[in-house]
């Protein structure tokens, strides 16, 4: 029997505005699709499941602290990220979501919330020199990302910071890697995706076929536009496609602002959310460089230990 799981649903298929690879879209709904919508498994055409799971090395789920698990830190005297030397190490990993609500343990996430709590103690600290963010995610929820990017921006500016790609940095977690000063990127690494996606689950037919009907009664015209329980008009998915196009426009002009002249919004467009290894993102200026994770680590705390 299906449990269902109306707030992951919501994040899905209300349809929610997200900012992740279509590979690991496919994971999500093939995985949950069937708990949430009570029906047999789902795929996404043109797109192949990616498994991914966050902190498979060990590191603990900073990036989940709350503010007040942040303030109780403070209160406790504990730090709230990783130290290496003057380096803090902040990870963005695994799927990203705007808050610490529950999402599944088989995929593993960083709030949003949680990382802007990380990245305010690391600026204030005196003893931090500079912020690496370790990155490996497919992306993640719109809300929260703009606000999340915002923040490494301002930190940036006020210390040295380094994206440093373990694998993958797509979509919003490209987003948030662009704010840092330099990103560096394994040779056969992903990074790219900027873009957004939004899936629309039409139930009307599953529920025809159980003798079901669902009247809809609203007040507003536009009022509960693209829910499940009405086939999707024309006009609501034009809305959907409109509001996903203003999305991905500010996405590459952030992306633009980001990079400073070594890639422009007008390229990040061209790239028509397509995602790139190491070398090709390094020629087209989404990256600084390639080359092994640790080694670009190590000179990062020999620089910064000067």
């Amino acid at each position: 029997m299906s449990i269902p799981l109306p707030e992951i649903a919501a994040r899905i298929f209300d349809p929610a505005r997200l900012c992740v690879d279509a590979g690991k879209a496919a994971a999500i709904v093939g995985a949950l699709g069937p708990r949430i919508l009570g029906g047999p498994k789902i795929a996404i055409v043109g797109a192949e499941a990616i498994e991914h799971r966050a902190f498979e090395n060990g590191r603990p789920s900073a990036g989940l602290l709350g503010d007040r698990t942040g303030r109780a830190l403070d209160r406790r005297r504990l730090e709230a990220f990783d130290r290496i030397g003057p380096i803090a190490v902040i990870p963005i990993e695994g799927t990203l979501v705007h808050k610490g609500a529950y999402i599944g343990a088989s995929s593993g996430r960083t709030s949003y919330e949680g990382l802007q709590a990380q990245i305010v103690r690391a600026g204030k600290d005196s003893s931090v020199k500079g912020i690496c963010f370790e990155v490996d995610s497919f992306g993640g929820e719109v809300d929260g990302m703009f606000a999340a990017a915002e923040a490494i921006a301002r930190l940036s500016a006020e210390k040295p910071t380094l994206a440093i790609l373990t694998d993958h940095g797509l979509s919003a977690a490209y987003a948030l890697a662009s704010a840092a000063r330099q990103i560096i990127v394994p040779e056969h690494g992903s990074i790219g995706s900027i873009g957004a996606i939004s899936l629309h689950a039409d139930m009307t037919k599953r529920l025809e076929k159980e003798g079901v009907r669902v009247t809809v009664l609203r007040a507003g015209a536009r009022k509960a536009e693209g829910n499940e329980f009405e086939v999707l008009s024309k006009e609501a998915a034009a809305a959907i496609q409109t509001d996903l196009e203003r999305i991905r426009q500010s996405f590459a002009d952030m992306v633009g602002r980001n990079r400073r002249g070594r890639f422009s919004a007008r390229q990040a467009l061209m790239t028509e959310a397509a995602s790139f290894d190491g070398r090709d993102a390094v020629a087209m200026g989404m990256a600084d460089a390639y080359g092994h994770p640790g080694e670009a680590f190590a000179e990062f705390i020999r620089l910064m230990s000067k």
